[in-house]
């Protein structure tokens, strides 16, 4: 499952409990982007990572890599699915899960004819998403919507609700919430409150 998680929230362990369950996976591996290459501002990677790593210990099918983050320059998606086609070998099935959002932008990322032979798209559906915008001719024919349970979170709304100094409990796990105020993450204004 790729992403920025900046930070993870609980929608993101929903989608990854939700497509363990509905796709018969094995686990779930987070994949925070390294420098992700159509984003300007986002966190210190190690932040992300360690948010990352702790959203993801509730579950012992979730696991987390720092493939991304370690390599240098701009991160692609298409590298990153190489390299677990390296070592996970042939045989194996691979999931690349991402938002609806990103899967309508498929078309301009980079390697994308790579993507096609390397991993079976699974875009997950946030309430309210209109489904009709995201039909796989359009964009590619591999791409598999997978609708999630009736929570609307997004990373956006949880960095502005800290910056504006406003709760978000019961949006990140305890410990996210605990190392994004320790650590003085997306203020702008009064500090998070605990």
């Amino acid at each position: 499952m790729g992403g920025t998680f900046d930070p993870i929230h609980l929608g993101h362990l929903i989608a990854a409990s939700e497509a363990l369950s509905q796709l018969d996976l094995d686990r779930v591996l987070f994949v925070p982007t390294g420098r992700p290459w159509q984003k300007t501002h986002y966190s210190a990677a190690e932040d992300r990572f360690i948010m990352t790593s702790l959203a993801a210990a509730s579950h012992p099918r979730f696991a987390v890599s720092r493939m991304e983050l370690d390599r240098t320059g701009p991160t692609y998606t298409a590298d990153t699915l190489d390299q677990l086609r390296l070592f996970h070998g042939p045989g194996t099935k691979l999931f690349f899960i991402i938002g609806a959002d990103a899967a309508l932008k498929l078309g301009t990322w980079h390697g994308l004819e790579r993507l096609r032979g390397l991993a079976d798209i699974v875009a997950l559906a946030r309430p309210g998403f209109d489904l009709e915008t995201l039909k796989p001719e359009r964009h590619w024919p591999k791409v598999a919507v997978m609708q999630m349970p009736g929570i609307d979170i997004s990373s956006s709304d949880i960095r502005a609700r800290v910056g504006a100094g406003r709760s978000i409990d019961f949006l990140v796990s305890v410990d996210v919430m605990t190392y994004i105020r320790d650590h003085g993450l997306y203020i702008t204004g009064p500090r998070l409150r605990a």
